[in-house]
């Protein structure tokens, strides 16, 4: 290497650091498990590794939204309307076509459901203008709740290099959601909705196979592996789990289902490491509003 090379990439670097550089994620195993009342961490691995969250994101495009109804900036039964842009994103979506308009709830309950890519654009078009500028607002209201490091680029979760998060910031979402937004959250546990005639069921199959199980949310893309927030409460101990970069949706159920098992169990112990910081719980003071 020659002396002006390198002195070209020692300036590089802090130029890069400087304007946003960003590091590769991985879909890597990761998993975490806490205690919602207490804060305390009951099971952790490479629960700081970042990964891409997937469908993972529309919790924080439904986190806006329901802060936008508590606001007044929404209304339930406010109609949104499905632009190209939102027609555009497969494969899951409500597919009324560019144009049409859907209410506010119909698209939230199509994004708990089906994980409806054209209702979370819908809604993040209707609050922000537009995917980019809603995506800048999703990050900071990410960095006030305490995920550190995450970073969102679309409301939808469809693949962006840019777009990512780890295991720890999704339980710190999940707990937000629960905690700012009780009677909303109630909406996570809806297995099937009807639709303008048609009756859709939805693909969270752990609140099908295990009981106490209520939400929250799965995401995959090729990138990412199969991904899972999961709330659930048994004996008086609320936890919510995060499974992530699974090889198959049935591993990453069978991974949950086994996290479950041990953290809900009347023996169960905090996991702890060496200068870790426990999630949001309950009764954080947190700026959220």
């Amino acid at each position: 290497m020659t002396k002006t090379t390198s002195r070209l990439l020692a300036s590089a670097l802090p130029f890069a650091l400087l304007v946003g550089a960003f590091i590769p994620a991985e879909a890597g195993q990761a998993s975490f498990v806490l205690d919602v009342q207490s804060g305390q961490v009951l099971e952790a691995s490479n629960q700081d590794d970042l990964n891409y969250p997937a469908s993972l994101t529309k919790m924080m495009t439904l986190y806006l939204a329901f802060e936008a109804l508590h606001d007044g900036r929404l209304t339930w039964d406010q109609k949104l309307t499905m632009s190209e842009n939102a027609e555009s994103k497969e494969p899951f979506k409500l597919a009324v076509g560019a144009g049409r308009k859907v209410t506010l709830r119909e698209a939230v309950e199509s994004i708990v459901v089906l994980s409806a890519n054209d209702s979370a654009v819908a809604i993040a078009e209707q609050l922000g203008g537009s995917e980019q500028a809603f995506a800048r607002t999703m990050t900071d209201k990410a960095r006030q709740l305490g995920m550190k490091d995450t970073v969102f680029k679309n409301p939808s979760g469809l693949p962006d290099p840019e777009q990512v998060t780890t295991a720890r910031d999704m339980a710190t979402l999940g707990v937000s959601l629960m905690r700012d937004f009780p009677e909303e959250f109630k909406l996570f546990s809806m297995r099937r909705f009807q639709f303008r005639g048609m009756k859709l069921r939805g693909h969270n199959n752990l609140m099908y196979r295990y009981d106490g199980v209520d939400g929250i949310k799965t995401g995959y893309t090729d990138a990412s592996g199969y991904n899972v927030v999961t709330s659930a409460l048994k004996g008086g101990r609320r936890v919510v789990g995060v499974v992530m970069g699974e090889k198959t949706a049935g591993l990453r159920d069978d991974k949950m289902a086994g996290l479950l098992d041990s953290t809900l169990s009347s023996t169960a112990t905090a996991y702890t490491t060496p200068g870790s910081q426990p999630g949001a719980t309950m009764t954080d003071s947190q700026p959220t509003k």
